[in-house]
């Protein structure tokens, strides 16, 4: 049970994280020059790897990109739209 939990607090903090990116991202097309921006989406990105590396150390892989162990694992997990929050 308290792995369940810390599987999907960890899974909402990369979500969140994720949103946040895509903002970012979409901000930095129409305003390539704010350099405020940039570092802000910069450090998420950087936070989201570390984030996805954690997730996948401890519980398999995220997406169909990530790594697994034998045998293939990412099948396994529960969907993101499976889960209940």
């Amino acid at each position: 049970m308290f792995m369940n939990r810390e599987r999907k607090a960890l899974l909402m903090q990369i979500m969140e994280i994720d949103f946040s990116l895509l903002e970012t991202s979409l901000y930095l097309a129409t305003h390539p020059d704010d350099e405020h921006a940039l570092r802000l989406h910069n450090t998420l990105a950087k936070k989201s790897k570390e984030l996805i590396k954690v997730y996948e150390c401890n519980f398999g892989p995220l997406t169909n990109k990530g790594m697994s162990k034998f045998p293939w694992q990412y099948i396994n997990s529960p969907w993101p739209w499976d889960e209940k929050f």
